[in-house]
């Protein structure tokens, strides 16, 4: 089981790079905008494994493993990256637009706060969460035409070992969406024998093993940006990184099969994510305008009490 899990993990984090890369490739053959191309290809490309791991889960029956991925990767990339981030160089919150992610994000984290109050992420609250998705969508792809500075295009050439042939391209989407879907499979596979052998609920497994995985490349992404001194590029891959996964990911699976909330995270990891989201917004959207070194400690210190107070088991004292 946990060779399951490191085996998933490695055609997860793969099939995603491959399947990028293919991707981008292909549809630069086809004459698709750059900007087009980063808004769809990059940035869905880059969430697919937590899109994967979290619908391979509810179709299989473990919803709980599929919320608590999400939830579980939006408190690490908030508290571990950029807590990571932040400590080899301040993070530097700058731009009104930035300030307007940021936004996004706390209305997006509130209404899945909301919905998931009820219970279960069912048709209608899917329908609520892709209908702020889709307003985020709108919204980033007429700034990057209209306004100055836009990133995602410039993403795009970041890509280096793109392929210029037209059946190259072919084989490695084909590749990556398969190392994608047996990817996720052997990992929730794993993920769900390891919760039974440990006596566990499936998901403690999705809110950490499971979460730190597929947190795994916005870890590295951002880090790589902070040693570069590119702190405006290490904060925004966190912020649309947890606005797809709240709104985009929960939206699409519950849309798909509904998502039944797990009493824990109801009653304890839900709240530890809303809290991490607004100490972030204190940076994004508040007064301050930079996250130090010394702030970046505390991150990494809630983090830490997190994952002690899940090891401790804290769904097992009463709220």
């Amino acid at each position: 089981m946990y060779l399951q899990v490191i085996g998933g993990f490695i055609l997860l984090l793969g099939g995603a790079e491959v399947m990028v890369r293919g991707a981008v490739g292909l549809s630069e053959r086809l004459g698709i905008s750059k900007l087009v191309i980063g808004m769809t290809v990059v940035a869905f490309g880059t969430s697919a494994p937590e899109l994967l791991v979290s619908l391979n889960a509810a179709l299989a029956g473990s919803p709980g493993l599929a919320v608590g991925n999400v939830v579980g990767s939006n408190i690490a990339n908030i508290a571990l990256v950029l807590g990571a981030a932040g400590l080899i160089t301040p993070i530097v919150s700058g731009g009104r637009e930035l300030v307007k992610d940021g936004l996004v994000l706390f209305i997006g984290t509130a209404a899945f706060m909301l919905l998931a109050l009820r219970g279960a992420i069912d048709l209608f609250g899917a329908v609520a969460l892709l209908i702020v998705f889709a307003g985020f969508i709108y919204y980033s792809f007429w700034r990057e035409k209209n306004v100055e500075g836009g990133s995602l295009a410039d993403e795009v050439d970041e890509f280096e070992a793109v392929p210029h042939s037209l059946w190259l391209a072919t084989i490695l989407l084909i590749a990556g969406f398969a190392g994608l879907y047996f990817g996720s499979e052997l990992l929730i596979e794993g993920g769900i024998q390891i919760a039974k052998s440990f006596g566990v609920s499936e998901a403690v497994i999705g809110l950490t093993i499971v979460a730190f995985g597929t947190s795994l490349p916005e870890l590295a992404a951002s880090a790589v940006a902070a040693m570069r001194k590119h702190t405006d590029v290490a904060l925004g891959n966190v912020v649309g990184s947890n606005i797809f996964n709240i709104v985009g990911i929960m939206g699409v699976v519950g849309a798909i099969t509904p998502l039944e909330v797990p009493a824990r995270v109801l009653d304890f990891d839900m709240w530890v994510m809303g809290l991490v989201t607004l100490l972030l917004m204190i940076y994004m959207i508040g007064g301050r305008r930079e996250l130090g070194r010394f702030e970046a400690g505390i991150f990494l210190a809630v983090y830490g009490a997190y994952i002690v107070a899940i090891a401790a088991g804290v769904d097992r004292i009463s709220f």
